[in-house]
This record gives C-alpha cells, sequence and structure tokens, in this order.
C-alpha cells in the first residue's frame, strides 16, 4: 500500500528544530523554566544549550534551587532560581568555547529570550530568532529585537509557566 502525500508530510524547517529544541530542553538542570536552545545556520545545526549549573557546580536537583526574588517595573514580585544559565547563553557559550561564528543564523528556543539573553543574541550577530511561546517578561526583549531588526516569531500565542514564577 503506498503513502498519500498527507501521510508523508513533512514539517516545516522551523517545527523540526522546535522540536528538536523540545528534546534538548530534557538535558535541563534546573526544573523551573526547563528550557532548550538550537542555534542553525543553513538548516544545519551548529551548536545547543540547555538551562544548567555551570561546569562543575551543583545542580538544582543536587542542591536545591537558588532563589533571588526580582521586581518587575509594574511593582510585581517574582521568584527566579539563579544557580543556572539560561538556554540561550549555554548555547552562545558553546560556540564561543569551540569557536563556531554565529553570524547570520537563527535562534530556536523554547520561549522568548530574557533581556540579557537578547542583548547577547543581538552581539553575536544572530538575524532571527524562532520560539515556542511567549514569556511573561519579554518586553524589553521584544523591543531590542526590533530595533536591531531581529525577526521574532512565537509559534504558539501562549506563555511559559513554572511552579512559583
Amino acid at each position: 500500500m503506498s503513502k498519500s502525500k498527507t501521510d508523508n508530510q513533512r514539517p516545516s524547517w522551523d517545527d523540526y528544530f522546535i522540536k528538536l529544541v523540545d528534546e534538548v530542553s530534557q538535558r535541563a538542570t534546573c526544573d523551573r523554566g526547563k528550557s532548550g536552545c538550537v542555534i542553525v545556520k543553513d538548516k544545519r545545526i551548529l551548536c545547543t544549550g540547555y538551562v544548567g549549573s555551570l561546569p562543575g557546580f551543583p545542580h538544582c536537583y543536587e542542591a536545591g534551587h537558588l532563589m533571588k526574588k526580582v521586581i518587575d517595573d509594574d511593582g510585581t514580585e517574582r521568584q527566579h532560581c539563579v544557580r543556572t544559565i539560561h538556554a540561550e547563553q549555554n548555547a552562545i557559550c558553546q560556540a564561543a568555547r569551540y569557536g563556531i561564528p554565529l553570524d547570520g543564523t537563527t535562534l530556536y528556543c523554547t520561549m522568548e529570550p530574557c533581556r540579557v539573553c537578547t542583548m547577547l543574541i543581538i552581539s553575536v550577530g544572530i538575524t532571527k530568532v524562532v520560539v515556542k511561546r511567549k514569556y511573561h517578561a519579554a518586553g524589553e526583549s521584544r523591543e531590542l529585537l526590533h530595533q536591531a531588526e531581529i525577526p521574532l516569531i512565537v509559534l504558539e500565542n501562549n506563555y511559559e509557566t513554572y511552579d512559583n514564577q
């Protein structure tokens, strides 16, 4: 029996790389905001990253979360674990460690980048950002990406949530 064209449907490149982001996120060492990142050029993966502790430092599942209070511009208080670095930071660090230039690349990630990650994205020459979901504190990030003329594509119109956000 031969397959019909619809049975043989291939995912778009964005869907393909976002599915890989989900797999990469499984390596995360913090269960809050579990996130993965894949950086691609010409449809080829250059590096990956996930939320994780610094090399040689304890992981959240070993030492517990290192929580810090953050106050948003509107006065909302939130708790963030600062034991780990973000998936985007980890991927950019991997590229730097192995001498991989990121000019003209696309970054795929679980959620919209924070302000610091956005500044790194702009600084290293990434030219497109594709995310699965929105991030509650990404307003400044969206504005920075807009100013840098870097397209931000959000595939799902919902927000990433996690415990004690």
